[in-house]
C-alpha cells in the first residue's frame, strides 16, 4: 500500500522569489521603495480628490474609488511580502491565509469591474456630452460603485469558501509569495477540478465583460473623435481617454496570463510570480502617475494644492 502523509495542514509557508538572503535584501529595498510610492500617490489622489472642488465630477469620483482599491490590493500582499523578505520563518497561519486570499480576490475583482465602469463614464463624456451631468447623476455613480463591490464580495466569498473546502496534506509549502488559488490547488489533495472550472468560469466572465464593455465603449469613442471638427478638440478628447486605456492595458493583460488559461499551465515558476508582484504591487503604484501625469485637470489641481500649502506655511501668525 502507498502511505499518504494524512496530517491537516494549520499553517503554510511562503516560498517566495528567492532563498539566496542578499538577493532578499535587495528585492526588500524595490519593493518597500514601490509599496511606499503606491501608498503616497493613491493617498495623495484620493485627497487631492477630496479636497479640490475642480475634481468633485464623476471621473475623479470613480479615479478616487480606484485609488482606494489600488490602496487596499496592494496592503493586503505587500506588508506580508515584505516581512518574508527579512524573515527566516515564512509561516503564514491558516486562517491569516484565508483572509489574504479572500481580500486579494475582492479587490482585483472590484478593480475589473471599476475600469469598465470608468470606460462607460468616457463613452457618456465624449458621445453624449449635453446628457452627461443628467445621465452621470451621483446616484448612478453610487450604484456603479456599489454593484462592482458586491460582484467582488460575492466572488471572493465563492472562490475563498470553495478553497478552504479542499483538504491539504500533501505539504504546506506554498510556491509563492502570497495566498493565491492557483498553488494552493497544487497542495490539496482533493480533487480540484471542479474548483478549477469555476476559477476559469466565473474570472473568464468577469474579464470578457470587462474587456468587452471597455471595447464597445472605445470604439464609439474613437468614433466620434474622429468625426470632431476641431483638432485640439480631438486632441483633448484622445488625452483623457489615454490614460484609461494604458490602465485597462497593462491591468487585463497581466490577469488574463496569470489566470484565463489552462490549469496545466499553473506551475508558478518565476515568471508567474512576477506577472503575480506586477498587478498586486506595481499597478497600485502606476495608476496614480499614469492619472496624474497625463490629466491636465489633476496636474492644475495638484499646483494649486501645492500653492496652498506654500501660502498656509508662509504666512506669517496674525498679532492680537
Amino acid at each position: 500500500m502507498d502511505e499518504r502523509n494524512d496530517s491537516v495542514v494549520t499553517e503554510f509557508i511562503l516560498q517566495g522569489f528567492t532563498d539566496n538572503p542578499r538577493m532578499q535584501l535587495v528585492l526588500f529595498m524595490v519593493f518597500l521603495l514601490v509599496y511606499a510610492i503606491s501608498v503616497l500617490g493613491n493617498l495623495g489622489m484620493i485627497l487631492l480628490i477630496c479636497t479640490q472642488s475642480q475634481l468633485h465630477k464623476p471621473m475623479y469620483y470613480f479615479l478616487g474609488n480606484l485609488s482606494f482599491v489600488d490602496l487596499c490590493c496592494s496592503s493586503t500582499i505587500a506588508p506580508k511580502m515584505l516581512i518574508d523578505l527579512l524573515s527566516e520563518s515564512k509561516r503564514i497561519s491558516y486562517s491569516a491565509c484565508a483572509t489574504q486570499l479572500f481580500f486579494y480576490v475582492m479587490f482585483v475583482d472590484v478593480e475589473c469591474v471599476l475600469l469598465a465602469v470608468m470606460a462607460y463614464d468616457r463613452y457618456v463624456a465624449i458621445c453624449n456630452p449635453l446628457l452627461y451631468s443628467a445621465i452621470m447623476s451621483k446616484k448612478l455613480c453610487q450604484q456603479l460603485i456599489a454593484v462592482a463591490y458586491c460582484i467582488g464580495l460575492m466572488d471572493t466569498i465563492v472562490y475563498t469558501s470553495s478553497t478552504f473546502q479542499l483538504t491539504f496534506c500533501r505539504s504546506n509549502l506554498i510556491n509563492h509569495f502570497f495566498c493565491d488559488m492557483p498553488p494552493l490547488f497544487v497542495l490539496s489533495c482533493s480533487d480540484t477540478y471542479v474548483n478549477e472550472i469555476v476559477l476559469f468560469a466565473i474570472d473568464g466572465f468577469i474579464e470578457a465583460c470587462s474587456i468587452g464593455m471597455s471595447l464597445v465603449s472605445y470604439v464609439y469613442i474613437v468614433a466620434t473623435i474622429l468625426r470632431m471638427r476641431s483638432a485640439e478638440g480631438r486632441r483633448k478628447a484622445f488625452s483623457t481617454c489615454a490614460s484609461h486605456l494604458t490602465a485597462v492595458g497593462i491591468f487585463h493583460g497581466t490577469i488574463v496570463f496569470m489566470y484565463i488559461r489552462p490549469s496545466s499551465s499553473y506551475s508558478m515558476d518565476q515568471d508567474d510570480k512576477w506577472a503575480s508582484m506586477f498587478y498586486t504591487v506595481v499597478i497600485p503604484m502606476l495608476n496614480p502617475l499614469i492619472y496624474s501625469l497625463r490629466n491636465k485637470e489633476v496636474k492644475d489641481a495638484l499646483t494649486k494644492s501645492v500653492g496652498n500649502l506654500w501660502t498656509f506655511k508662509g504666512s506669517s501668525p496674525r498679532q492680537i
